[in-house]
Order: C-alpha cells, then structure tokens, then sequence
C-alpha cells in the first residue's frame, strides 16, 4: 500500500508543476490583460542600469549601445558597470565607450569576487530610484526601459521582469528547447503576476525594481534574481512581467553549457528555499501556491522521478499499468542518449530533444541538489558560450 501512495503522490506532484498549474493560471486568469499604463517622456525616475561582467569583448560594446539607444530621456538613464578581474579587452572597450561621452559609471575589481559581490558595491552608489539589473549578452529595444518603467505610476509595482526573446537559434543544439522553456516561463510569470502580483522570479537578464526595495545580496549566492523577485513579494509589493518589455538574449546551442549552468542554478535555488521555506506555510495565499506549485515542486522533480520510477519497478507484477509505467519511464530515461547516438547521424528531431532536454536537465537539478549540500563557497562565474564571433 505504501508503494502505490508514494507512486500517485510523486505522479501527482509532477503532474500539478507541469501540467495542472499552468492549466489553472489560464482558467483563474481567464481573458485578463495586462494593464497598458500611458508612458509619459516627462518626467521620468533616474534609472540605473547595473551590471557586473567577465571576459564579455564579444557582446559588451553592442550591449551597451542598446542601452542608450532608447526612448527613454538620456539626462535621466545612467549605467553602473562592475568588471570582475576581466583579463580580455572587455575593460578597454568599455574605458573607450566612456571616452565617447556614454554616461557609465565603471569600476574595475581585482581578481575574482562572484556576480553577487560587483552588484552588491556598486548598487548603493547608483542615483536611480528604479534600477535595471541586466547581463552582458542582453540586448535592449528602444522601448524595453520605457515599457518596464510606465508600471512604477503604480505605488504597488515593486518589480517589473522584461520578455527575454531568444536568437541564435540552431536545430543542431538545444537553443530551441530552450527557447520553449523560456515561452513557458514567460507565460506562467505573467499570469502569476497578473493574478496576484506574485511572479516567481525575474530572469536576472533584465528586470526593473524600486531601488529602495533592492536588497543585499547574501554572499555566495548563485541566483540572485529570485532572491530579489522574493523580497519584492515579502516587503508586500506586486512582482509582474510586462511582455511588450522585449529583450534579446544569445541563447546557448550546447547541452554541456546549458547543463553546468543548470547545475548552477538548481544549487541556488535550494539556496532560496532554505531563506524562502517559510511560505511553504501558506499555500492558500499567491505567493505561497506559486512558489510551492511553479518552483518547489519543480526543483524537486528528480526526487519524483524516481520515485515514480522505482515504485512502478516494485509493483511491476500487479498489474498491466505499471509494466506500462515502468517502461514508459524507462524509454524517458534512455531519450537523452538516443538523442545524441541519431544527432551523430545529423538527424535531429524536436520532440525528441525536448524529452532528452527535460530528463537532462531534471538530472541538473539533482545535481544542483548536491552541489548545495556540499557549500556553495563562491558565486565566481564564467560568460555562456556565445554564438556571436
């Protein structure tokens, strides 16, 4: 009895993260709309753009020029940049942009000191009272700042995530994917937002937040972005995405990247829940019903994978259906190395590589589970590679 409650329990849990609550945010939400508030040239928050770099030659340039190339009012935007001991051209090219008369404030750190550490020095000096936290490989419209500012009118608007679009698609990779993971969020985020002003989590790539609600940033702490998005929610203010808010992002074509930095993620993540675990007490509020169903159940997929996995194994000679699981599960398993036995052969098949993306990237948050109880010691991290030359 106790193999079939663990089986439906794990099913259920996978079933509600993926399936059931996305299926559940579209009924609450019904036709709800975003609000358009007007966007008025004048006058506008001091906005600072901040963002801490390493080694980004190839894309920091183009970055920052899409920064300025907005509508929004030059004499009210500034860029705080923060190289991390960068040991390419990435500190001269930005030296230069600022000789060009770009308003940036720029600040070279010696050695390594961790994403974490540069936002955390240079946010207090920035002017704005809205800040921008953004990468170095995302590439902002003339629209993207103004879209995400219009919504600070509302007193309530804590923070405002932006619509990271993908490029660089390949289908010799996982960018699509990837790409069809980020919709999905993109989605779920906006209805969690709409519903109750409880997205869960901005990605860091671009985001706008009331700089009186951004806080310190602990040590060592590898996804900041949610961190902050959470701290939004628990000062009692609204967390919202606006799509018309659109950003670029080169996004990564091959799994061994997208899977350290998977890995990455899943082990800040559980940082989270150990700050966060406490909403997990009140499942009957937004915040509590999304975090617990879009990202605790989530992180914890692994576990109920094999869960189900191994249940269906024990109760394999019951019955028809669990042979049926068993090997269903197991056929799941095997899609990421049949993925990569035809891709050898130049056949790639989406739907495939999407099965092969989820259990792979179910097996990085597993591992991510692990890299969190050994310590996570420093947030040092390394640029993705880019498809840019």
């Amino acid at each position: 009895m106790i193999w079939l409650i663990i089986f439906w329990v794990c099913a259920f849990c996978l079933v509600h993260s993926y399936v059931l609550y996305p299926f559940l945010l579209k009924i609450f939400a019904g036709d709800m709309s975003i609000p358009k508030p007007q966007y008025h040239p004048a006058p506008q928050p001091m906005v600072s753009v901040l963002m801490a770099v390493y080694n980004e030659e190839k894309v920091v340039e183009q970055k920052i020029r899409s920064v300025f190339n907005t509508a929004y009012p030059a004499a009210q935007l500034e860029m705080w940049i923060g190289s991390d001991g960068s040991t390419d051209k990435t500190d001269e090219i930005i030296a230069r942009l600022v000789r060009e008369g770009y308003r940036i404030n720029f600040k070279q750190f010696g050695g390594r000191n961790g994403k974490t550490q540069i936002i955390n020095a240079i946010a207090p000096l920035a002017a704005g009272k809205i800040f921008i936290p953004t990468d170095a490989n995302i590439l902002f419209e003339p629209l993207t700042i103004p879209k995400l500012i219009a919504h600070f009118t509302d007193d309530q608007i804590g923070l405002v995530a932006a619509n990271i679009t993908n490029t660089g698609l390949r289908k010799d990779g996982i960018s699509y994917q990837e790409q069809t993971y980020i919709k999905r969020e993109n989605i779920i985020k906006f209805y969690e937002g709409q519903l109750w002003g409880t997205m869960m989590g901005a990605f860091g790539a671009c985001y706008a937040i009331r700089s009186e609600l951004f806080p310190k940033i602990p040590q060592n702490f590898l996804m900041e972005d949610f961190y902050i998005t959470l701290a939004v929610i628990k000062n009692n203010k609204k967390a919202i995405a606006e799509p018309d808010a659109i950003a670029f992002e080169d996004v990564s074509n091959e799994i061994k990247e997208e899977f350290k930095r998977k890995i990455r993620i899943s082990a800040g993540n559980f940082q989270n829940l150990a700050v966060y675990k406490g909403l997990l007490l009140k499942p009957f509020t937004g915040a509590g019903f999304s975090f617990l169903s879009h990202k605790v159940l989530r992180w914890l997929g692994p576990f109920f994978l094999i869960g189900t996995f191994v249940t269906s194994l024990v109760l394999f000679n019951t019955n028809l259906f669990f042979q049926l699981a068993f090997y269903v599960q197991l056929a799941g398993f095997l899609t990421p190395l049949l993925d990569k036995l035809i891709s050898k052969l130049n056949i790639h098949i989406y739907l495939l590589r999407l099965l092969s993306y989820f259990y792979t990237m179910n097996l990085a948050l597993l591992l991510g589970f692990l890299k969190y109880l050994k310590g996570i010691k420093t947030s040092v991290w390394n640029p993705t590679q880019r498809n840019v030359e």
